[in-house]
């Protein structure tokens, strides 16, 4: 497995070793030994599957049931972002996505302070995320994907002119500028 930094701070890209022949394939999906210092145990494996163009964020859960993920498509293929929201970071504000799907097999570690979303981009994509805490609805909170003060190009990488499908919770996301974030960053 290959650790990747991105241009995020603690924002980490994994990228398995897969070994492939004419009967299929084989690659570690989670190996502890490998990870980079720090990252915490996961306790709780979740996995949803949507339909193509659904939109799901951006979440986060605040202190004290903060989350880190290791999130990876098993099915089809998503636009994943993650949204810095740790107060003093120097990347506070500023996001980072890219295209997890079933070819590269990459998984992307988004650490607590982190708000994260992902827009499936086939039907049927099965996504799952390994959780560092329990779910705990009363800290959940949700950051308007469409921001513009976040930039985020979710229509580049969508190329169609149908709508996103999304939950009532995430239509109603906040606005960024408003937002009071109960992350501090806390230099590794």
């Amino acid at each position: 497995m290959t650790i990747h930094p991105t241009p995020i701070t603690d924002l980490i890209l994994l990228e398995p070793r897969v070994f492939g022949d004419d009967r299929g394939y084989f690659f570690e999906s989670l190996r502890r030994d490998l990870l980079p210092a720090g990252m915490p145990d996961f306790v709780q494996h979740n996995e949803s599957m949507s339909k193509r163009g659904v939109l799901r964020g951006l979440h986060f859960q605040a202190p004290p049931h903060e989350q880190g993920k290791l999130v990876s498509v098993v099915r089809g293929a998503v636009y994943d972002v993650a949204v810095d929201i740790r107060l003093g970071s120097p990347t506070y504000g500023q996001h980072f996505g890219l295209v997890l799907d079933t070819v590269t097999k990459h998984r992307l570690y988004i650490p607590p302070g982190f708000a994260h979303g992902f827009l499936t981009l086939e039907d049927d994509t099965v996504f799952q995320y390994l959780c560092s805490d329990y779910y705990a609805p009363e800290t959940e909170g949700c950051i308007d994907f469409s921001d513009a003060d976040l930039g985020i190009d979710w229509s580049g990488i969508w190329n169609s002119t149908e709508a996103f499908a999304l939950s009532g919770k995430d239509q109603a996301g906040q606005a960024f500028a408003s937002f009071k974030s109960p992350f501090v960053y806390a230099r590794s």
